[in-house]
Formats: structure tokens, sequence, C-alpha cells
């Protein structure tokens, strides 16, 4: 028993509990042995919790930005669309160097990128710079997916999808926080770039943080690999029939909310008649949604529910929430679904992630940029899309426009849940999270 010992402290530090592991805790003779890679967790998740904010914040400070660069808010959203255009450049090569030369050098390497960015576009002259700091956050945030994702589900392997998800949670967090961070501002009329200069700095010290911290080595990574999935799979998945379905999937979880995060404040105010200060505030009650919505699933997927099941689901009630947003232009009513839309798409991108490298896990660096792309691609397309439906008058057919793109994920999405059942065995359908 003491050589056992002496093997788990190798890999997990003592804390207090004992005997066999359960969610990657061990227990032995009543003490809890911590996973060694909280540390590490820890400083990715602080990651997503700034990148929340970073993923509204153009979007949040349109009027500033607006005047500082003398655009107007179809030029924000192009900006938008190039920080989509970086991620979409570089997720492939990010991917590749993840799985060759590791998951930490990329997120440390995000986060200088990410501090630049942020530094960089309160103090950007002219649209131009400001449009290349943009394609660097996108390469910053490629970079901060391919090492981050892959990372979690091998430090976690037996709850991925919880650990995933938990990303998801910690950007709606930042998201909810960030329109009081700009309400605080304006009232007390100060430097909107303030809102830019905090996560900037918290991102350089949390540098450090993952600097210090313990990752998995390759060859630990793929022995717990081998061992997971020896027998979970009945017949090898297809990447040219689920694979596709799931990069379908990537493409409309980003799009759905995308959609929201930059329409939302606005259809509040030229459809439902909104002040622009509470209507803004529609994008808190959409993070607040996001929020409860992953710390439910980070729960549920252990015991009771399965990601096949959640990317299915989530994108029927996000169609359902569209509906009832174009057809009842009322405030309350709107407030309301917006906190059901930040529900709805929240964590489809992280699970659609977490099934991709349980499929296809011998290549997960790889598959995590196959994936992302297609979810740049939409960051891309739709600001772009979006901005000339805007343009062309009536914003609710933005809305009508996300109708579609919910239907084509539940498509896609009932083809993965149909695949999946075909692939695993039974035990796994009921118990695997």
């Amino acid at each position: 028993m003491d050589n056992i010992k002496g093997r788990l402290q190798c890999n997990y530090i003592m804390h207090e509990g004992v005997i066999w592991e359960k969610h990657n805790v061990i227990y032995y003779r009543g003490v809890i042995m911590k996973n060694q890679y909280f540390k590490a967790a820890s400083g990715m998740y602080i990651n997503y919790f700034l990148l929340g904010m970073v993923n509204i914040i153009l979007a949040s400070n349109m009027p500033s930005l607006t005047e500082q660069w003398d655009t107007d808010s179809t030029g924000i959203s192009y900006l938008i669309a190039a920080i989509g255009i970086g991620r979409l450049l570089t997720y492939g090569i990010s991917g590749v160097l993840s799985d060759k030369f590791g998951r930490k050098p990329l997120i440390i390497i995000s986060s200088v990128i990410m501090g630049v960015f942020l530094i960089g576009i309160p103090f950007s002259p002219s649209y131009e710079m400001a449009f290349v700091f943009a394609l660097l956050a996108g390469i910053s945030n490629s970079a901060m997916d391919a090492g981050t994702y892959p990372a979690l589900t091998e430090m976690f392997p037996e709850s991925a999808g919880s650990a995933s998800v938990m990303v998801k949670a910690f950007g709606s967090l930042g998201a909810t926080i960030l329109p009081f961070i700009i309400l605080f501002l304006t009232t007390n009329q100060l430097f909107y770039g303030f809102a830019f200069f905090v996560p900037a700095v918290i991102y350089f010290m949390n540098m450090f943080l993952v600097m210090s911290a313990s990752f998995p080595s390759k060859s630990e990574a793929v022995s717990k690999e081998e061992d997971l999935h020896s027998n979970r799979f009945i017949t090898e998945p297809k990447f040219w029939s689920e694979g596709v379905a799931l990069i379908i999937i990537g493409f409309t979880s980003t799009a759905l909310f995308t959609v929201s995060q930059i329409w939302l404040p606005s259809f509040g105010q030229e459809v439902a008649g909104m002040q622009s200060s509470s209507a803004i505030k529609l994008l808190s009650y959409y993070s607040v949604g996001s929020l409860i919505s992953v710390l439910l699933l980070s729960i549920l997927l252990n015991k009771w529910i399965k990601p096949v099941t959640v990317i299915l689901l989530y994108p029927m009630i996000t169609l359902l929430t569209v509906i009832i947003i174009l057809t009842i232009h009322s405030p309350i009513v709107l407030s309301i679904s917006s906190f059901f839309l930040g529900a709805s798409t929240a964590g489809i991108f992280q699970l659609t992630i977490a099934i991709m490298t349980e499929l296809f896990w011998r290549k997960k660096g790889t598959v995590t940029g196959i994936v992302a792309t297609a979810s740049s691609l939409a960051s891309v397309i739709l600001p772009i899309a979006t901005g000339l439906i805007a343009k062309s008058g009536d914003i609710s057919h933005i809305f009508l426009f996300d109708c579609f793109i919910a239907t084509i994920g539940i498509l896609a999405a009932a083809f993965v849940y149909y695949r999946y059942k075909k692939l695993t065995q039974q035990q796994t359908i009921f118990n695997h999270g």
C-alpha cells in the first residue's frame, strides 16, 4: 500500500482523503489528494474569464470606438470580424503546434498577445491600426484554444466534458462583469480605455502563474488516453461523417452566440424601444444565463446528462427563444429571452470540442484546431453578413437568419447523437460524461 501511496503522490498533491480514484481525485486513508494540475487549470480558466470580456469589449464600447476612428456600428462589426480572421488564419497551425510542442507554450504566448491587443486598441490612432490589433487578438485566441482544450482533457480525462464547459462558465462570468465596469467608467466620466487596461494587466500577471504550473507530459497523456479509450468504441469513429457534423456544429454554435452578443443591444433599442443604458444590460442578462447554464452543466454532465444530448437540446431552445423575441417586442420579454439565449448557447462549442477529442483522441490539438477553424469562420462571416443585413434596414432580419442557423445546428447535432449511440458501448452511453 505504501508503494501505491508513493506512486499516487507522484501525480497528486496530498490534501485530505484515500483509497480510490473518482473524477481525478484520489482517496487514500481518508485523505483527498487533489489533481496536481489544479494550478495550471486555474491559470487557464482565468484566461477565459478575461476572454469573456474581450469577446464583447468592442461591441460594448461601440459609441467610444466609432467616435475615436470616425466610423459607424458596421465598421466596428468588421473589426470584430477581424478577430475571427486572425483565428481563422492560425487555428490550423496552432493545433499542429500544440500536438508537436505541447500545450503550455501556446497558452503563455496567447496571454502576451492578448495583452498587447487590449493595450493597443484604446491607443490606436486609426481604424487600420485597430484592425491589426484585432487580428492579433484572433491569433491569441487560436493559440489559447489549441493549448487549453487538449490540456484540460488530458488533465481531467474522466470528466473532460465538465472541465471543458467550465471554460464557458468563466467566460460568461467575465462577460457579465464587463458591462458594469463600462457603466462605472461612463457614470464617472472616466476614460473608456480602463476597461481594456485592467484585463490586460491581469493577462500579464496570469502568464507567470501558467509559466510556473505543471502540465501533463506527452507520454503521460498518451498512456492515460490509451487506458481510457481502449474499450470505449465498438467501431472506429469516422471523420467524414460524425467528424464533419461536429465541425458544422462548431460553426453554428459560434454563429448563434456571435449574433446575440453583437446585436441584442441594437435589437433592444430599435425594435423593443429600450434606452441605450437598458439595452446594454441585455448582454449582462445573456451572460448570467450562460454562467448559470454552464455551472449546471458542469455538475449534470458527470452523472445525469451526456454532451451529445446537450448539443442537440440547446439549439432547440435557442430556436424557440429567437422566435419569441421576433414575435413579442416587449422590453421585459426581451430581457427574459436574453437570459435564455445565453443559457442555450452556452458551452456548445466547448462540448463539441470535448466530443471531437473523445472520438479522435490521437490528434487532439489538430481536431481542436479544425473545429475551432469552423468557429472562427463563423466569427468572421456572421459580423460581416449581419452588418450587411443591418445596413439594408430591418434588424429583425438578422434574427430570422439566426433561426436558420439554429435549424442547421439541430440537424447536425441529431446526426452526431445517432452516430455516438452507434459507436459507443451501452455502459458508456449511460455513464460517460
